[in-house]
Parts: C-alpha cells; structure tokens; sequence
C-alpha cells in the first residue's frame, strides 16, 4: 500500500511561489504515474498535472501551463509541484495522487488514480 503525505502550502502574495512536496512511502514511487490536483472552495477536484510512470509524459491544465513544473526524485521517492506566478483563483487545497504504471494523458482525471494525499492548503492573498 503507497501512503503520500504532501507538505509546502502556505500562504503567499499573488504573483509569488511556492513548492509542493509529496512524500511516499510503503512502496516505491519509481513504477507510479504521478499526478497533482486542485480543490478550490465549493468546487471540484480538478487536474493540475500529471507525470507518467516512465517519466516520458507530462502533462499540464490550460490555466498553469508555463507556470507550474511537476517533477519526481525516485531516490527520495517524492514528487514535487514547483508554483510560480501565483494567482488568487488558484487558492485551494492541493492533492497529490499516484498509480501503479500509470499514464498522464489528456483525459486523466481522479478515477486514474487509486492513492492520495491528506491534501496542503495553498492560500494566494494579498
């Protein structure tokens, strides 16, 4: 069983940055598709990018292309989600999430995946 913690929300200016960390544990991260996900407040859990098991295929929402960067370190067998530019619409609590082999298409959404986090709050706030 993968458990993920994730750690690095916060509260930041719009405009400024932050970095996720999604620490795994139980098994290794190295053979997961790995994806991040966003819940605003009284809105649904959305997609933010996703990064294949093989690590040959990322994938980003319209809204952060160019702005966030999702990454994994094998050896620490965590997964990262690098923010910048940040805007007030995207504060919300933010998920990791993972799959045995998985993929990162266009069309991944929750049901691709079967591992979560406990969820970060990020706060964009002037």
């Amino acid at each position: 069983q993968l458990q993920l913690v994730e750690s690095g929300g916060g509260l930041v200016q719009p405009g400024g940055s932050l970095r996720l960390s999604c620490v795994a544990s139980g098994r290794t991260l190295d053979n997961h598709g790995i994806g991040w996900f966003r819940q605003a407040p009284g809105k649904e859990r959305e997609i933010i990018s996703c990064m294949s098991s093989s690590g040959r295929s990322t994938n980003y929402a319209d809204s952060v292309q160019g702005r966030f960067t999702i990454s994994r370190d094998n050896a620490k067998n965590t997964m990262y989600l690098q923010m910048n530019s940040l805007k007030p619409k995207e504060t919300g609590v933010y998920y990791c999430a993972a799959e045995y082999l998985g993929g990162c298409a266009r069309s991944i959404s929750i049901a691709s995946f079967n591992y979560w986090g406990q969820g970060t709050q990020v706060t964009v706030s002037s």
